[in-house]
C-alpha cells in the first residue's frame, strides 16, 4: 500500500472536503476549516509558517468563547512545523497518540462468521438504539445521545450496530461512509470488559467491511488505539501514519 498516495487523497477527499453530517456546521475560516455544533473540531487547514501563532491564538479564542471543547487533529504528516508547540502554548492538551490504518477493501478478505454466541446487528429500531446507547455509555463513559442516533438513522450514509453474545448487548460501532469518496470510517467501536478477548471487536470490525465493500468502497480507515491496532493489522489494515488529537476546554486559559 503506497501511504503517501492514499494520505494524499484521503486528505483531498476527506479531512479537506469533509461530507454534511447531522448536527454539525462546516466554516471556512481564514486559514481554518471549523466544524462546531454536536461536536467542535478542526482536522483541516492550510496557512503558512508565520501565520500559524496568530492564527492557533485566533482558534484558541473563539472555541473558548463558543463553550465545550474542541479539538485539534493533528497528523504526523501534517504541516506547519511546530503546530503542536504552539497548540500547547495556547492551552490545547494531548490526547493519546492513535495510528491511522486503512484496509484495501478490493483485495482484503473478510471473515464474516462471529464466534459461537455472538450475533452483530444494525441498528434498526428503537431497541437497537438503545441497545446502542448503553453499551457505549459503558464502554466509553460517554455515548451520542439518543435522540442524535434517532437523527442519524435516517442518514443512509451512517450505520450503527450493536453485537449481542446470547441476547445481551455487549459492543457497539458504527460505520460511516460518505458519498463520492473512496473511504468509509470505523469508529465508536467498542465491547463491554467483561467480553473481550473473544472476537467480538473483530466481528463487528468484518459486518462493517462487508458493508462498505458492499456499497463500493475503496478503502476502509480507522483512527486506533494501541489496544486495537494489532487486532486490525491482523485483519489486514497497514498502518499509514500516527495522528493526535489536542483538546481545547472552554473556559480562560
Amino acid at each position: 500500500m503506497d501511504a503517501a498516495s492514499i494520505l494524499a487523497r484521503y486528505d483531498a477527499e476527506v479531512r479537506a472536503d469533509p461530507p454534511a453530517s447531522t448536527g454539525v456546521e462546516r466554516t471556512w475560516v481564514d486559514g481554518v476549516l471549523r466544524t462546531t455544533g454536536a461536536n467542535n473540531f478542526i482536522t483541516w487547514w492550510d496557512f503558512a509558517e508565520a501565520a500559524a501563532p496568530a492564527i492557533v491564538a485566533r482558534e484558541a479564542t473563539y472555541f473558548r468563547g463558543l463553550g465545550g471543547e474542541v479539538e485539534w487533529k493533528v497528523y504526523a504528516h501534517d504541516g506547519p512545523a511546530g503546530l503542536e508547540t504552539l497548540l500547547a502554548d495556547a492551552g490545547f492538551l494531548p490526547d493519546e497518540a492513535e495510528t491511522f490504518l486503512a484496509l484495501d477493501l478490493e483485495s482484503a478478505r473478510i471473515d464474516a462468521d462471529p464466534p459461537p454466541g455472538i450475533e452483530i446487528r444494525r441498528v434498526q429500531d428503537a431497541a437497537g438504539r438503545a441497545d446502542n446507547v448503553a453499551v457505549a455509555a459503558q464502554v466509553f463513559d460517554k455515548a451520542w445521545p439518543l435522540d442524535e442516533i434517532e437523527a442519524r438513522l435516517a442518514d443512509p450514509n451512517v450505520a450503527f450496530y450493536v453485537a449481542y453474545a446470547d441476547g445481551e448487548a455487549v459492543g457497539s460501532a458504527r460505520l460511516e461512509a460518505p458519498p463520492g469518496r473512496a473511504f468509509a470510517g470505523l469508529w465508536g467501536g467498542g465491547v463491554a470488559p467483561d467480553y473481550r478477548g473473544r472476537g467480538i471487536y473483530r466481528a463487528m470490525v468484518a459486518a462493517r467491511a462487508l458493508e462498505a465493500a458492499r456499497r463500493g468502497y475503496r478503502f476502509l480507515t480507522v483512527d486506533a488505539l494501541e489496544t486495537s491496532r494489532p487486532i486490525l493489522e491482523r485483519l489486514g489494515f497497514e498502518a499509514l501514519t500516527t495522528i493526535r488529537g489536542w483538546v481545547l476546554k472552554s473556559g480562560p486559559p
